[in-house]
Order: C-alpha cells, then sequence, then structure tokens
C-alpha cells in the first residue's frame, strides 16, 4: 500500500493531538474535562506472588498524572460515578462478570477555637488534616467504596453486594504519615466470593507504574526509536495514580461450563447523563452540583495504547463510549490499515513499515489474542479490544520476566536482557507492571509478529515487515524487579512533602 501525504499528514495529526504513546493518559479530548474518571492503565495477569499461583490480579489505574503535593483537596474518585471491571470468559465479546465499585466520600469537618475564647465559634480549618493522618479522626474527608458483582448484563444481571471496603487517603507528605506503608497496606481486605473462593481487593494511591519519556514522545516522537531501551528519561517518575486492584481465584473467572482457561477483561467508568449545577452550594462537599438519569460510559481501557495510536482522535471519544462488541463495525479500519508505522517510517526512513494490508497481524495481537498463547477456544469468538489472559500459563516470578513479554520469542528481541527467553506469560498474554507495553507496542506495530513463527492466522511473514525484528523502544525502562512482589504490586506513591 502506497502511503499518501493524506495518510502522513493524519499520522502526525495523531501524534500532535493525542497521547500518542502514554498509555491511556488524557487521551480523548472529552475525558480531558472529567480526569476522576480517566482510566489510564489496565493490569491483568496470574499473581506472581509466592503461594497465589491460584489467583489472577486485576488493576485498573484512574486519575493519571497526580502531583503528590495537590492538596489540600487531594484526589478522590468521583462519588458520582460507577467504576467497573468486566470480565468475558466465553469470547462473544460480551461481559459475563462485572465487578462494580461505587465511591463515597464524606465530610469529617474539623473546627478549632482559634481564639482561645469560649463564647466565639470555632471555625473550619483549610487544610486535610489536624495531626496524624493515619487516625481518621484527624482528616476532614474520608472515602468509602461498596464493591457489587454482577452476573450477566451489566445493568441488568444478578447482583450479589461484596461489602464496603475504607480508602486510605492520599500520601500527603512524610510529616502527615509517619508509616505510609504499612498505613495503606492496612487496607487490603479479603473479598468474600462465595463458593469459588476468597480474593483480596484494595483501591488507593499508588506510584504510577507507566514510564515514558512523554515529552519527547509529543515533540513528533523526538527520541531516538531505535536507540539504547535504557537511553530515555521517565516523565511518569514522579507522578501518582488511584488504584483499583483485586485478586480473585481463577476458579471464580473462567467459564464454568467450558473451562477454557482464557478470559478476557477491561475497564469503564460511567457518570450520570444529567448534570444541574447549583449556584448557590450548601457548606459541606459534593454540593454543587445534581446529577441524575442513566449511567452513560465515558472512560474505557482494554489494550494499553489502543485509543492513542490506533484510534483517530476524531473517534476517541466515540471509543470511550463503545462496547467491545461493536469494535469492528466501529473501528476495524484503524486495525487494517494503523497510521503510526507511517508516521515512523516518514521519520525514520531507515524503519521500513509493514506492507501487509489489511494488517491481520494486528487483528491477532489487539482483537483475537495469539494463536496457542490467549485466543479463546470458542470458534466463533468476536473479535474486540480486551486483555485476554491465558489462567493456565504459569506466573514468571518477578527476578525472571522478560519485559517484552510474547515477542521474547523473538530472539533478536532479547536484547540481552537476564531474564527468561519465551516467557509467554507477560504482555499481550493479560499484562503484568514490568511489561514494557511501549516497546512492544512500537514493535508491534512495525510487523514483530511476522517474524514470531506463530500459526497461519497471523497471515503475515519476514518479508512483509523488514524492520519487524528492529529493536524499537522509547528508552524508558521500568522491569519487575522495581514493583512489589506482593499485592497490590504497585508501589507507595510519592509524598507530596518529604
Amino acid at each position: 500500500m502506497k502511503y499518501t501525504t493524506k495518510a502522513l499528514i493524519a499520522a502526525v495529526t495523531l501524534c500532535m493531538s493525542a497521547s500518542a504513546m502514554a498509555s491511556s493518559h488524557r487521551e480523548a479530548p472529552s475525558i480531558t474535562k472529567t480526569p476522576k474518571v480517566d482510566a489510564s492503565d489496565f493490569y491483568m495477569f496470574n499473581s506472581y506472588e509466592a503461594n497465589r499461583a491460584d489467583y489472577v490480579t486485576i488493576i485498573a489505574n484512574y486519575l493519571p498524572l497526580q502531583d503528590a503535593y495537590g492538596g489540600p483537596n487531594y484526589f478522590a474518585l468521583d462519588d458520582d460515578a460507577l467504576y467497573e471491571i468486566h470480565i468475558d470468559n466465553n469470547g462473544d465479546a460480551v461481559e459475563d462478570i462485572t465487578f462494580q465499585f461505587d465511591f463515597t466520600q464524606e465530610l469529617n469537618s474539623i473546627e478549632i477555637d482559634s481564639d482561645g475564647n469560649p463564647s466565639t465559634p470555632n471555625v473550619a480549618i483549610p487544610l486535610s488534616n489536624a495531626g496524624d493522618a493515619s487516625n481518621p479522626t484527624n482528616v476532614q474527608t474520608n472515602e468509602s467504596y461498596n464493591v457489587t458483582m454482577v452476573k450477566g448484563d451489566r445493568r441488568s444481571g444478578s447482583r450479589t453486594s461484596l461489602g464496603n471496603f475504607d480508602k486510605p487517603f492520599d500520601y500527603i507528605g512524610t510529616k502527615s504519615f509517619t508509616d505510609y506503608p504499612t498505613y495503606a497496606r492496612s487496607f487490603i481486605k479479603p473479598l468474600n466470593l462465595g463458593s469459588c473462593g476468597t480474593g483480596r481487593v484494595f483501591v488507593g494511591q499508588r506510584a504510577e507504574g507507566f514510564a515514558i519519556d512523554l515529552g519527547k514522545v509529543f515533540d513528533l516522537v523526538n527520541l531516538n526509536p531505535l536507540g539504547a531501551r535504557d537511553g530515555g528519561t521517565n516523565t511518569l517518575a514522579d507522578k501518582n495514580v488511584t488504584s483499583i486492584a483485586m485478586e480473585v481465584p481463577k476458579a471464580c473467572l473462567v467459564n464454568s461450563t467450558s473451562k477454557d482457561p482464557v478470559i478476557g477483561a477491561w475497564t469503564t467508568a460511567s457518570v450520570r447523563q444529567a448534570t444541574l449545577v447549583n449556584g448557590n452550594p450548601a457548606s459541606g462537599i459534593s454540593t454543587t452540583a445534581k446529577k441524575g438519569g442513566a449511567w452513560t460510559q465515558v472512560s474505557r481501557l482494554g489494550m494499553p495504547l489502543v485509543n492513542e495510536v490506533v484510534i483517530g482522535l476524531k473517534d476517541k471519544d466515540k471509543f470511550n463510549a463503545s462496547e467491545p462488541k461493536d469494535d469492528v463495525a466501529k473501528f476495524a479500519p484503524y486495525v487494517f490499515y494503523p497510521t503510526l508505522p507511517a508516521l515512523i517510517q516518514t521519520l525514520y526512513p531507515q524503519a521500513p513499515a509493514p506492507t501487509n494490508f489489511p494488517r491481520q497481524d494486528l487483528v491477532t495481537a489487539f482483537l483475537t489474542g495469539v494463536p496457542t498463547v490467549n485466543k479463546p477456544a470458542n470458534e466463533n469468538m468476536v473479535p474486540s479490544d480486551m486483555l485476554r489472559l491465558n489462567t493456565s500459563i504459569a506466573a514468571v516470578a518477578a527476578a525472571n520476566q522478560n519485559d517484552l513479554g510474547v515477542i521474547s520469542i523473538i530472539d533478536a528481541q532479547n536484547d540481552g536482557r537476564p531474564s527468561t527467553a519465551n516467557d509467554v506469560a507477560g504482555f499481550p498474554n493479560g499484562r503484568r507492571p514490568g511489561d514494557d507495553v511501549t516497546d512492544i507496542a512500537l514493535r508491534v506495530s512495525m510487523g514483530a509478529l511476522c517474524h514470531a513463527g506463530l500459526p497461519a492466522a497471523v497471515t503475515c511473514v519476514p518479508a512483509d515487515a523488514k524492520a519487524g525484528k528492529a529493536l524499537f523502544t522509547d528508552g524508558a525502562l521500568k522491569p519487575a524487579t522495581e514493583f512489589d512482589s506482593v499485592f497490590p504490586y504497585l508501589t507507595t506513591p510519592t509524598p507530596g512533602s518529604r
């Protein structure tokens, strides 16, 4: 296929106006207006904490690019929104199980006698806390959340309440919290899922786990994509996110009839259709608007980077509002004829773009799963964007993980790093915190799967992708050993003050 001027302009526009390589930070025009419901990263992997081989960990990150010092109102989630994690366990691109998280923020107004005169009123303090913030009575606002499991349709299916839990306050700083790691871990709670077992749940602020040199990527990929893998700067290193983390027994997720070990998952956030702004709000919190109407989905994330480097700018909000079952009808051309490889070829002529159109190898990576690795057994599966995980593939310990995941089966891709070759326990077979999804996505978009020796379903060969074995990278690394090796895996957030 010949790359036309129109296609190249579209590719450059995509890079300049969208979050070109950020996993999902400010990825669509409308979501920039409501950052509390912006899903930034989604992980799903077979747990590699010791003695947890029968569990799957799922993490949905929201409210990205948090500056730790952003007080006195820190980073509460939206108590007028509904956050969800969906599981498809039969390959039809429709949720079979949904875990819903509904948040409540309550005011514990702290008032003091500022003048020492008992006849004058006490006055509310302006800061978020008055003393040790690990004591909830010293904090002005407290968050809790209810977890509900829905079997079948997310809105009309059978509902089971799994309990109400407290969320730790954000890491204000080392004066307000003398031991934040211990404080935060006290909020990891058991999650009783009935006959299939008991999992764990945690919702709270974590250090941003995604590593990338954002500024250079936004500046028309102003870096050397064929340079050293550790030659860049992780500009997100001091940012935080809010994580919704679950560890669920595999028996609760896989299809009880087919026993197919492959599951698919994605996360969404929804808000009420109508908002009425109150021009004369009462004292308190969440009093400036009234919201009502049906739940309306405004954020969606399954596979990383899809809405950033695959979906065109004009359809990014449309993608966020869509469901996986409609992906082929609404978005197939973006996968069949991607513009990112054309942009890379234009900026770096030594890296020719693949020529196999339509790009069935990208359909394999993004929409169906890789044959023999994480493609569902259902012959009538519906191609769609979601993370797919083969729960029967054994987890790999953090010290032995290859951050290139499935494409580590290509010998040249191992880059000489001391890690497990042929590590099919990683992305795109699910996604672990240490998987370098940016490098993997760059290489897959440039045709890496054409060199992987996979079954004919990939429908491309090495000659179709002359740069398919090139070691594309953004130069920012954060391997599994830099994360915790226990649930919830993402590390202690950056404090607002040291």
